[in-house]
C-alpha cells in the first residue's frame, strides 16, 4: 500500500475560528482512514521523529529557531508568522519537517509517498511568514543532496501561493531546482526569485491552468532530470478557497494531482507529496480537499508500483 506519513501532534490545541484551521490534519487522517487507505495494521502509516535545532540548522539561522523554541521572536516578527505561540505549535513545527523527510526517504525507496502535512514554503532562513515557521520542502531537499541520498531535486510547488521561503533558501543550491506555478497577484505581495517562476492571472480555469502545469513539468523533467520531486499539492487553487482568487473546480484539482503523480512515475521519477495551503470555513470540506491527493496517489501507487 502507498505509504503515508502522520504525527499525532500535527493538530495541536490551537484557537477556533482561526484562519488557519490547526485540525484539518487530525480531519484528514480520519478521512484516509475512513477511506481505508492505511490498512488495519496500519503497516503503511509512518511516523516521524522530531527535528532538533542542529538538524533544521542546515536551511535556518540557529538564533532565529531558538528563538522560535524559547518563545524569543520579536514581536513585531512573530506577528508576520500569524499564529498564536504554544508549546504544542513548537512541537509540531519541529516534527513536520522530518515528515516531509521520510516521505521523501520512502518515496527513493518505493516510488510514492505522501505526508499528511507540509508545505510551510513561506518560512525563511532567519523569520517565519504566512503561517510557516520552519521550511520542509528546503529542508528535506538540503538534508536529501547533502547526504547524497539524492543528486538532482525538483521541487514543484503548486500552492496558489509563490513558495517565496523556498526559493530564497535554496538561491545557492545548482542540484535543487524551485518551480512555483501561483497566482501573481496574491500573497506575498514581494515575491522571491525561484528557478522557475509562473505567476498565473486571478480566475484561470481548469483547461488554462493544466496545460500550464504538464507543459511545464514535463520540460522540467525532460531538462533538469531530477531523481526526486518534492510535489506541493495546495488546496488553495480551488475556486472557493477563501484566499485563492484561482477559479479551479474539484475536478481540475483532482486532473492536476493524477497529471502531475503520473506524469513523474511514468517516467521512472519518485514523488513524495506535501499538502501546501488550503482555506475553508467548513473544516470537514478542507479536509476532503486535501485527502485527493492522497486517494490519487493510492490509486497510482497501485497502478504503477
Amino acid at each position: 500500500m502507498l505509504p503515508i506519513v502522520y504525527h499525532h501532534n500535527y493538530s495541536c490545541p490551537f484557537p477556533e475560528g482561526h484562519r488557519f484551521v490547526m485540525r484539518k490534519f487530525v480531519d484528514l487522517f480520519n478521512r484516509v482512514m475512513s477511506l481505508g487507505l492505511i490498512d488495519k495494521e496500519q503497516s503503511n502509516l509512518f511516523i516521524p521523529t522530531t527535528a532538533t535545532v542542529q538538524d533544521l540548522a542546515s536551511v535556518h539561522d540557529v538564533s532565529y529557531l531558538n528563538s522560535l523554541v524559547g518563545n524569543k521572536v520579536d514581536q513585531k516578527a512573530w506577528r508576520r508568522v500569524g499564529l498564536p505561540w504554544s508549546q504544542g505549535l513548537v512541537d509540531r513545527t519541529l516534527t513536520a519537517p522530518n515528515g516531509t523527510l521520510l516521505a521523501a526517504r520512502l518515496a527513493l525507496q518505493k516510488g510514492l509517498a505522501c505526508h499528511l502535512a507540509g508545505g510551510t514554503h513561506h518560512a525563511h532562513y532567519d523569520f517565519g511568514s504566512g503561517f510557516c515557521m520552519i521550511n520542509d520542502l528546503a529542508y528535506t531537499a538540503t538534508t536529501l543532496l547533502q547526504s547524497g541520498e539524492a543528486k538532482r531535486v525538483l521541487i514543484f510547488d503548486l500552492d496558489v501561493h509563490q513558495g517565496d521561503g523556498t526559493a530564497a533558501i535554496m538561491q545557492n543550491q545548482p542540484n535543487g531546482f524551485t518551480c512555483s506555478i501561483h497566482c501573481e497577484k496574491n500573497f506575498p505581495f514581494r515575491k522571491q526569485a525561484s528557478d522557475l517562476d509562473i505567476g498565473l492571472e486571478k480566475a484561470l480555469e481548469d483547461q488554462d491552468y493544466l496545460q500550464v502545469v504538464s507543459s511545464t513539468l514535463n520540460e522540467l523533467l525532460e531538462t533538469f532530470q531530477p531523481d526526486l520531486v518534492l510535489y506541493d499539492a495546495g488546496v488553495d487553487i480551488w475556486q472557493g478557497d477563501d484566499l485563492g482568487h484561482l477559479n479551479i473546480t474539484s475536478q481540475g484539482m483532482h486532473d492536476r494531482d493524477e497529471l502531475v503523480i503520473s506524469t513523474c512515475l511514468k517516467r521512472h521519477v519518485p514523488v513524495a507529496t506535501v499538502i501546501g495551503g488550503g482555506y475553508d470555513k467548513d473544516v470537514l470540506r478542507l479536509a476532503r480537499r486535501h485527502s485527493v491527493v492522497v486517494e490519487v496517489a493510492a490509486h497510482l501507487y497501485r497502478q504503477y508500483l
